[in-house]
């Protein structure tokens, strides 16, 4: 669904490298306070970039791309509020760049894309509640509360 199937290791390795320096600019310019600024963070650069870093070194460089579009997304947004022009004009290709190879480089296809995210949610919920049929120990946050308290 996110596009990256056929992405390669070295073209991931490469999109990491321009979230990296993003991220060390937009780190330092936020001010502006949304949901998620914190991750974009000293505090949270061992997450946001590490651990990126990590699931491409042990193959995982799909996976990664999730982390990186989000993270890239959030220090998109801290420019676009914080940053002086020629800043955001200077990471904006790279931005651009990532979100092509994921095969959006129109607001139609970012439609597009949310449409088939919205149509796959049911589909997702009952592979969910199979999983959860099949693991009677997994427990809604309710029952895990309670469980707390009956084990207390």
């Amino acid at each position: 669904m996110l596009g990256c199937a056929q992405m390669s290791r070295a073209r991931v390795e490469q999109h990491l490298a321009a979230l990296t320096e993003v991220f060390d600019v937009a780190k330092v310019v936020v001010k502006t306070p949304f949901f998620f600024a914190a991750d974009i963070s000293d505090l949270a650069r061992p997450v946001a970039i590490d651990g990126s870093r990590e699931l491409i070194e042990r193959g995982y460089h799909r996976e990664a791309i999730f982390w990186i579009v989000a993270t890239y997304s959030r220090c998109q947004m801290v420019l676009a509020h914080d940053a002086p022009t020629e800043v955001q004009d200077r990471f904006s290709p790279g931005y651009r760049h990532l979100l092509g190879d994921l095969g959006v480089t129109t607001f139609a296809d970012l439609q597009q894309r949310a449409e088939q995210v919205k149509a796959l949610l049911p589909r997702v919920w009952e592979v969910a509640e199979a999983i959860m049929a099949a693991n009677p120990d997994i427990e809604d946050e309710h029952n895990s509360v309670a469980g707390i308290h009956r084990i207390q």
